[in-house]
């Protein structure tokens, strides 16, 4: 569909410029303008915001951004396949769009924003974990943006809404919500997508909270939950041995038996264990 504006269908365009979804580069594309405007409203009002973009692809969600306010558009794509596709739409959007070529993994994309500023991507499968890790551990907070709009695997979405308990919950919810808002604003099926994934899909809307929920030193946080959840099926006492000699004490003065498994331990006792180890 091309409702949202008076560019081409995005079959078309992917037509017009060969670009078959690469596997490499965990590229799925919606096609659907109309999906893609309904992800971009999810991310709230969008003309007040710079907008970073990660694997525009074709443009389908970045030409849904633009369709619904956005002030400015950044979108980092790495398959230079996609560039001129991306040109086609900043020429439609002029002075709204800025394109750059490179790996998110490695571009200071905050150098080129200015606040306040969403990030809204349908992530790369093979780096959308790595990034949201990223995102949630600057070296300050509040960060460089204010909110998250990002596609997942379905899986990994309930991951990072997990509670404690429950089979899903992990190093991810608990960086997620110390610090977030978190919870999945949509599902998608895989036939949302060319090709379609062999999985569910969802868009998980995480919104920076001013100040972390519980104190605790972050670099100290994310060593205690990534140590808890590598032997998530050991005792603490004996998963967290690594950290301290004394650690039983420091459990149990942290509120945490130290006979409890790391999924039973909610964000509140890791912190707390965190500010103790610190």
């Amino acid at each position: 569909m091309s409702a949202i504006d008076g560019l081409p269908p995005l079959r078309a365009v992917i037509a017009a410029h060969g670009l078959s979804a690469r596997k490499a580069l965990g590229q799925n594309f919606i096609l659907d303008l109309n999906l893609t405007a309904k992800i971009a409203r999810i991310a709230g009002d969008l003309s007040a915001c710079d907008v970073v973009e990660v694997g525009p692809g074709p443009g389908g969600l970045t030409r849904g951004l633009l369709a619904e306010g956005a002030r400015r558009v950044v979108a980092i794509e790495k398959d230079a396949r996609c560039l001129p596709a991306l040109q086609e739409i900043a020429a439609a959007y002029p002075g709204r769009l800025e394109i750059v070529q490179g790996d998110a993994l490695e571009v200071d994309w905050a150098a080129m924003v200015t606040p306040p500023v969403r990030i809204v991507a349908n992530l790369p499968y093979n780096v959308g974990t790595e990034l949201l890790v990223r995102w949630l551990s600057p070296a300050a907070w509040p960060p460089v943006w204010s909110s998250l709009t990002l596609m997942f695997q379905r899986e990994v979405a309930e991951r990072i809404v997990a509670v404690p308990g429950s089979k899903a919950y992990g190093r991810l919810a608990v960086l997620a919500n110390w610090r977030c808002e978190a919870r999945i604003a949509m599902s998608l099926p895989p036939e949302a997508f060319v090709p379609p994934p062999k999985v569910r899909s969802a868009v998980v809307q995480l919104d920076a909270l001013p100040a972390p929920r519980f104190p605790a030193d972050p670099a100290v946080l994310s060593r205690v939950v990534a140590a808890a959840f590598n032997q998530r099926r050991k005792m603490l006492r004996a998963a967290l041995r690594g950290l301290a000699p004394d650690i039983e004490d420091r459990l149990m003065a942290s509120g945490i038996p130290p006979t409890d498994r790391a999924e039973d331990v909610g964000l509140e006792q890791f912190c707390a264990l965190a500010r103790n180890l610190a």
